[in-house]
């Protein structure tokens, strides 16, 4: 098996001037080519390295084994569980899944009260330079409390857990898609997110504690699955049960549903968000305890904010959680309204496109600085707060002072932290509406860009120069070293335009102007991420007003619609900058014109193995090949009811880390023997086959070892999944996908004497188009000129 691999620059698909003159020589189209026609024109054999950029450097990805792996001591082990230790199974199950829903909670209060109380002194310290007059003495207050933050931020990720930078969203989608990104769920990496995403959000960069939350909760749940970090791991016996990627994806499931409910205090919203975004694999119970995870966390939210309601969180108040109520407005459709709406679906999926565009040429620059060092990444980080924090203080003295009107509800002006009419440089009685929405924290920005029944609150060009700030920002931010992420600067860019526009509509519309903000970033969001079902959810959960569904609905559905017409989501495109081999669920249309015989053949051979086979044999294929399974063929095996002149046999599936083990425990044989089943539990059991750590390189085995013999067949599993060679790629794909394979057996189509049982294994990497492409580049359809 060739194990994962992948291309870390991901150049443009390779089309061969060789291939281009098959084509025209052939003239016909690659996709009409007969399964049963042998595609003969290819260039290079199928091969590929298993990279990935993951964190600050490229690490070496594995696959991760989600099959059940039936061998003989799996079935004995799963025979003798009795029905008690199936219910504590399922207990322990629904246990998980509590701690990790109230710790998730526990954390993001903690993240909330801490950014809330330090961005708010560090407010109401600016709002007694500007009383005093001392404005440049209030600007080096303000970008010095904010480089020292970001500093914070980015030396604990540059320097102890380069995973923890960025939202971590495309390594958990990668990660539940079967991909293995190393150090993203560690200790180190949980703890640096949190208090990276304190000092990051605390310091005004355009960036959300969403996309971290997200990974907070996969990081808790990975760590209680697997019963603490990798060296003080606890070898509780009832953790056995979740020694397995197939549970411990099951877990950092329902945490990423957490993070996201976390985020924006929306149950229902977190459960679709795993569902729709970052799951592969989905069923019914699962469902079940994602939604129950998400349940406990907003429990613990909803306690804390009693609690800090009462004034005993220092400045956390109200706030700290985006919460946009607009339950009061009333919303009326008429006739008329469809316009701006279907207005609002088609510019949010033309920008969201355009976001993403830009922001893939931003990450390729920022790519070529990070791989500089570290010095380069931390000088990054440090610029962009600097040049964050001058804009914030500044532009809002480009602004003119507006009266405040008597029939305002809220004070007017008012110098607190929050609010939506401050005063800052502006005489009393007045207020300044663009730093009502830049010197706050993002989660008052949204809340006050938000705010209905504020027709003539903003000025036209103060929204704009809000809506241009933060378009720059929001390109810029994304992609230093801070934990981040994408939610709220979207959200700020969309609410922006959306307020542009219905000031632009005017009296075409009854809409309120907040409302237009809030479909503008619902708009802008499912044009850049794509998501329809669980953002609808996410926003009618915050705006708490089921009358917003029928419109938000068409918005979201008209914007992804929009924005899949020109490139992927955002999160697809972060996937393939950093090489993470994630398989999409739609096969391309030429796969269904080449068969996975074909790819076999342009694969290096199979190793196959002996049931009962020499010690020095299995040492060699260890160290010589990097395969991570390899199949047990055996010969001359009686068939019963036939003649018993023997077959041969392809006995199932072995896996490297269990050979491996089968060399550490010296479970060697003199003679070349079958043992008896009693024989391998002396010597392994169940849970030792869940490890996969121990090399080939860390195990010594003597010169009289090499002439022993092992017994393969007991670690073997039998039940390995197997296609025919005639079987197209496309259906192999989907096959491959759904299963959560790691490797696919390829077996012949015809049987008789000289056929090798076992024509090759397809593995994730030899299913990626871009990879298949390498090899037949006269598949891809020529580019028109």
């Amino acid at each position: 098996m060739e194990e994962d691999s992948n291309h870390l620059a991901n150049p443009e698909t390779p089309h061969s001037l060789e291939a281009e003159t098959y084509e025209e020589e052939e003239g016909r189209d690659p996709e009409s080519n007969s399964l049963r026609q042998p595609l003969l024109k290819r260039n290079r054999t199928l091969s590929s390295t298993p990279l990935a950029l993951v964190g600050a450097k490229v690490s070496h990805i594995e696959s991760l084994d989600y099959e059940i792996n039936e061998n003989d001591l799996f079935k004995h082990d799963w025979r003798r569980r009795s029905k008690v230790q199936v219910l504590q199974y399922i207990f322990l199950k629904w246990s998980l899944a509590f701690l990790v829903g109230l710790l998730t909670g526990l954390i993001a209060t903690l993240i909330n009260l801490a950014i809330e109380n330090i961005a708010g002194y560090k407010l109401l310290a600016i709002v007694g330079f500007i009383e005093e007059g001392r404005y440049i003495s209030g600007l080096i207050f303000f970008t010095g409390i904010n480089f020292f933050l970001t500093l914070i931020a980015a030396v604990l990720c540059v320097c102890f857990a380069p995973t923890a930078a960025g939202p971590g969203i495309p390594e958990i989608k990668a990660y539940l898609n079967g991909v293995d990104t190393p150090n993203m769920f560690g200790a180190t990496t949980l703890l640096v997110k949190i208090v990276g995403s304190i000092g990051a959000v605390s310091a005004g960069l355009d960036l959300g504690k969403e996309g971290p939350l997200v990974h907070i909760g996969s990081c808790i749940a990975s760590l209680l699955a697997q019963g603490g970090p990798d060296n003080y791991r606890i070898k509780w016996r009832w953790l056995r049960y979740f020694n397995n990627d197939r549970d411990r994806r099951d877990i950092i499931t329902c945490g990423s549903s957490s993070g996201v409910c976390a985020a924006f205090r929306a149950p229902v919203g977190g459960v679709l968000f795993a569902l729709e975004e970052v799951a592969t694999w989905w069923r019914s119970a699962l469902l079940w305890r994602t939604f129950f995870s998400t349940a406990v966390v907003v429990v613990v939210l909803r306690a804390f904010i009693e609690i800090c309601n009462s004034g005993k969180c220092g400045l956390f108040g109200t706030g700290g959680l985006i919460m946009f109520d607009v339950s009061d407005v009333k919303v009326s459709y008429q006739a008329m309204d469809v316009i701006p709406i279907i207005i609002i679906g088609i510019i949010g999926g033309l920008l969201g496109s355009l976001y993403n565009h830009v922001l893939h040429k931003v990450l390729r620059v920022y790519n070529l600085i990070n791989h500089k060092g570290k010095m380069h990444k931390l000088l990054l980080a440090l610029g962009v707060s600097l040049f964050t924090s001058v804009c914030q203080y500044c532009l809002p003295f480009l602004a003119q002072c507006r009266a405040c009107d008597p029939s305002f509800p809220e004070t007017c002006p008012t110098n607190d932290r929050s609010g939506n009419f401050k005063q800052f440089n502006c005489p009393d009685g007045y207020y300044n509406d663009l730093a009502t929405l830049l010197l706050t924290t993002n989660d008052d920005a949204v809340r006050n860009i938000f705010s209905t029944n504020t027709t003539n609150e903003f000025h036209v060009t103060s929204i704009l120069i809000f809506f241009a700030l933060y378009c720059i920002l929001g390109l810029i931010t994304f992609g230093i070293a801070v934990p981040s992420g994408l939610f709220l600067p979207i959200i700020l860019m969309g609410s922006g335009y959306g307020r542009l526009l219905s000031m632009a509509m005017g009296s075409y519309t009854n809409l309120d102007e907040g409302l237009f903000a809030v479909l503008g970033a619902a708009s802008l969001m499912a044009g850049s991420m794509r998501m329809t079902v669980s953002l609808c959810v996410i926003f009618l959960e915050l705006t708490n007003n089921l009358l917003l569904l029928p419109i938000t609905m068409i918005v979201l559905l008209i914007a992804k619609t929009v924005g899949d017409c020109f490139n992927p989501s955002i999160y697809e495109i972060i996937l393939e900058l950093k090489g993470l081999p994630f398989l999409d669920a739609n096969p391309e249309p030429w796969m269904r014109n080449l068969t996975v015989g074909e790819l076999a053949d342009v694969k290096p051979p199979v190793v196959t193995l002996c049931g009962v086979e020499k010690v020095s044999r299995i040492v060699d294929v260890l160290r010589n090949t990097t395969h991570n399974a390899f199949p047990i063929v055996d010969q001359g095996v009686p068939v019963p009811g036939m003649v018993a002149t023997g077959a041969t046999e392809l006995h199932g599936l072995i896996l490297r880390a269990h050979l491996v083990q089968a060399l550490k425990k010296k479970w060697f044989l003199p003679e070349k023997r079958r043992t008896e089943e009693w024989e391998v539990r002396e010597k392994f059991n169940w849970v030792e086959l869940a490890e996969r750590e121990l090399k080939i390189e860390q195990v010594a085995v003597t010169r009289d070892e090499m002439e022993m013999y092992v017994d393969l067949h007991p670690l073997t599993n039998t039940t390995p999944f197997t296609v025919v060679e005639s079987l197209s790629v496309a259906k192999a794909l989907v096959l491959f996908r759904q299963v959560g394979l790691r490797h696919l057996l390829i077996v012949p189509k015809y049987q008789g004497a000289g056929v090798a049982p076992v024509v090759g294994i397809l593995t994730r990497q030899d299913l990626r188009a871009y990879n298949i492409l390498s090899a037949f580049p006269h598949l891809e359809r020529p580019k028109l000129s």
